[in-house]
C-alpha cells in the first residue's frame, strides 16, 4: 500500500472528554490510526480526539483499547463518530498542517515535501507530512527534544527510546552524539516506520528499532542506560519507576512525558521513591516533559 494515497480514509471523533482522559484516548486511536490530534471545547470544558486511518482499518482492536482507555479513566464508553474523507484532501490539508519546524535551539524537522537546502547549527530530522502523529507537534514531543538539548552535552554512551512512535526522539539522539540507540514500541506499526525514518535520516547503523513492552523484552531489561527517553502515558511511567532507576547508570538521565501537566506531581513522585531527582519540567501547552537524574 502507498501511505501517501490510501484509497478511502475516514475520520474518527471522540467528544466530552475530561482532561485526565486525553492520553489514555489518544493512545487508543494511536494503536490503529497513524495521525491523532485533540483539541479543547472552552464553554464545556471538555475535550475532544480527531483521528484518521484508512476505511475500517484495525476495527478489531480499536474496541477494546477503547474499553480499556474508559475503564483506566473511570468513565462510561464514550461515542465514537466516523466521517468519509477523501484521502487527497486529507493529505493536502496534512502537508499544508505540517510545515518545517524548528523546536528547541538545535533540532529542526523538515517534512518530505519540503525541498532540501542547507541548514546549519541544527540537526536536521525529515519526516513523512503523512506519518505527522510523531512529527513534533506534539507537546510531549516538544518537551522530550527541549528537555535533551539541555542534557546533550553530558554526552551518554548507552541510550534507549521506550515508546518510539514515528522514532524521533531516538534519531535526535542517534544524529547529535553519533551513538547507538535502542528505539522500542508495543505497536508492529511504529517499529517499521521508525526503522524507515531510520533509513531516511541516513540512521541505519545507528537506530535499532525493535518490538518490545516496555522493560519485559530481554534484550532491553538486559542493557543498562545512560539516557532513557519514555514518552508514553502517565500511568505506566509511573508503574516503571523502579525498573527505569534499576536500569539506569549512576548518574544517568531520564526524559519523561505523555503526561499532562496536571499529572506531574503523580509522576514525580512514583520516581522520587526510585531514587531519582528532578532536574527540569518543560511545559508545552497543557503537556509536560520531566528531565529526571539518577542519585
Amino acid at each position: 500500500m502507498n501511505r501517501r494515497h490510501p484509497p478511502l480514509l475516514e475520520t474518527l471523533t471522540i467528544d466530552g472528554l475530561p482532561e485526565e482522559a486525553v492520553p489514555l484516548f489518544e493512545s487508543a486511536l494511536q494503536s490503529v490510526c497513524p495521525t491523532v490530534g485533540y483539541f479543547k471545547d472552552d464553554p464545556t470544558d471538555t475535550w475532544g480526539l480527531e483521528a484518521v486511518r484508512e476505511l475500517n482499518q484495525g476495527d478489531e482492536e480499536l474496541l477494546p483499547a477503547l474499553v480499556l482507555a474508559a475503564a483506566l479513566a473511570g468513565i462510561e464508553l464514550p461515542e465514537l463518530k466516523r466521517a468519509p474523507v477523501e484521502a487527497d484532501g486529507w493529505l493536502a490539508r496534512t502537508v499544508q498542517a505540517f510545515p518545517e519546524q524548528e523546536i528547541g535551539g538545535r533540532v529542526l524537522i523538515r517534512p518530505t515535501h519540503v525541498p532540501d537546502r542547507p541548514t546549519y547549527g541544527r540537526t536536521v530530522l525529515k519526516l513523512d507530512a503523512g506519518l505527522a502523529f510523531g512529527s513534533g507537534e506534539h507537546g510531549s514531543t516538544r518537551g522530550c527534544l527541549i528537555g535533551f538539548e539541555g542534557m546533550a552535552h553530558r554526552r551518554p554512551r548507552s541510550i534507549l527510546d521506550i515508546g518510539t512512535g514515528s522514532g524521533i526522539l531516538a534519531m535526535a539522539a542517534a544524529k547529535q552524539l553519533k551513538r547507538r540507540v535502542q528505539a522500542t514500541d508495543i505497536e508492529p506499526w511504529s517499529v517499521r516506520i521508525a526503522a524507515d525514518n531510520a533509513v531516511m535520516n541516513g540512521l541505519r547503523n545507528l537506530l535499532q528499532s525493535r518490538l518490545a513492552d516496555g522493560w519485559k523484552h530481554r534484550a532491553v531489561r538486559s542493557g543498562r542506560y545512560d539516557l532513557v527517553f519514555a514518552n508514553i502515558l502517565a500511568r505506566p511511567l509511573c508503574s516503571m519507576a523502579k525498573q527505569l532507576s534499576d536500569h539506569l547508570n549512576p548518574g544517568g538521565t531520564a526524559i519523561l512525558a505523555g503526561l499532562l501537566g496536571t499529572q506531574v506531581r503523580m509522576v514525580l513522585a512514583a520516581h522520587r521513591r526510585a531514587g531519582m531527582v528532578l532536574e527540569r519540567r518543560i511545559d508545552q501547552g497543557h503537556w509536560s516533559a520531566l528531565v529526571l537524574r539518577k542519585r
